[in-house]
């Protein structure tokens, strides 16, 4: 069986045969942004209150290895091999890494999406020019998320996350086409 391990936006949507499991040696941060500047087909841009299109590096939720006892919550759900090929697909941020390593008895394996080199550069230069933001909108459903798995894996979720350092933005997303 594979398995994906879902700590941000994958956490969101309830599916059945999820199980909440963890991830051992990692925290969760913002790692990875995209830019907001570029009009990608088949992606995706933020649109400020306005209408417009500000000139931002969005950040998202990644993994980081921690020397330390840390754990990451999540979910792990079931996929098949074309809901995988999908994930590749979206997750342009991300490698897909083999955790399974990291997760106590696991039922298969699991993978995870780790920020790649690019995604983790895009938000080091929006750091570093004092663009890098949060979607609001991002922020609230990976949250809403983990309160629909109980106040324990939200209490979890914010004690094994580091999220400070960006400020948070009222953005919403628009999904481009092809």
């Amino acid at each position: 069986m594979e398995l994906v391990f879902g700590y941000g936006s994958l956490a969101a949507v309830a599916i059945p045969g999820e199980r909440v499991f963890s991830l051992h040696g990692h925290r969760r941060r913002w790692g990875v942004a995209m830019d907001n500047r570029e009009a990608i087909p088949g992606y995706k841009r933020y649109v400020d209150t306005d209408g417009s299109h500000p000139a931002v590096h969005v950040a998202f939720l990644d993994l980081l290895a921690s020397p330390d006892d840390d754990a990451v919550n999540g979910v792990c759900r079931p996929v098949t091999a074309a809901q995988l090929a999908a994930l590749d697909a979206r997750e342009r941020n991300y490698d897909r890494r083999d955790v399974t390593a990291h997760v106590a008895d696991p039922p298969g394996r699991v993978w995870a999406y780790v920020g790649s080199a690019a995604g983790r550069a895009r938000l080091a230069a929006g750091t570093a020019a004092g663009c890098a933001v949060v979607s609001r909108e991002y922020l609230d459903l990976v949250l809403r998320g983990f309160a629909r798995l109980g106040v324990r894996e939200l209490a979890r979720f914010h004690a094994c996350s580091d999220l400070d350092g960006l400020p948070v933005r009222d953005l919403r997303r628009v999904d481009l086409s092809d």
